[in-house]
């Protein structure tokens, strides 16, 4: 049996990089009541390794996971990534894969979004965004888990949502 501890975070890390820096650092500092337990500490894949092999990587990571958390942005619905269809081992004639693997069309992010809900996990959804933008999020997770903002303007000046963050990701 697996005890499901960990915390695992999703999402565009080239293009929603700056929320999830943000969520990384609330997490090392002592001063604030935020901590997780990262699941991406448990395995590591290179970005050169087969998708299907990232992938497994994925899935042990979610195995060992409690919470889900997606960070959906810009490009979170539409990234590719993952699909074999991009793979260098993918035979496009034969749709087939040149190391006998199962071939996966769906990117990492609806992988890991299926499997998430599939595995009964907590989910949160953070947008990064000042308003929750549901068209940002994978159908999936569209109507599940909670949803908030991750930052909010105040008198025009920009200020990230650490305390609904929190509380959505510390409450059981």
């Amino acid at each position: 049996m697996t005890y499901r501890t960990k915390t695992y975070i999703a999402g565009d890390w080239t293009g929603d990089q700056d929320l999830i820096a943000k969520l990384y650092e609330w997490n090392n500092r002592n001063d604030l009541k935020l901590h997780f337990i990262d699941a991406h500490e448990l395995t590591q894949a290179r970005d050169t390794s087969l998708y299907c092999s990232i992938k497994k990587s994925l899935s042990e990571r979610l195995d060992a996971s409690k919470t889900f958390v997606l960070i959906a942005g810009e490009k979170t619905t539409s990234l590719t990534k993952g699909s074999c269809q991009y793979c260098s081992s993918y035979d496009p004639y034969h749709a087939s894969c040149h190391r006998s693997g199962n071939v996966d069309y769906r990117s990492y992010i609806q992988y890991e979004c299926e499997k998430a809900k599939r595995d009964n996990l907590k989910i949160l959804v953070i947008y990064n965004y000042a308003a929750v933008i549901k068209s940002k999020c994978p159908e999936t997770l569209r109507y599940c888990g909670a949803h908030i903002n991750g930052y909010y303007y105040e008198n025009g000046i920009k200020h990230w949502n650490y305390l609904a963050i929190k509380n959505a990701l510390c409450s059981e």
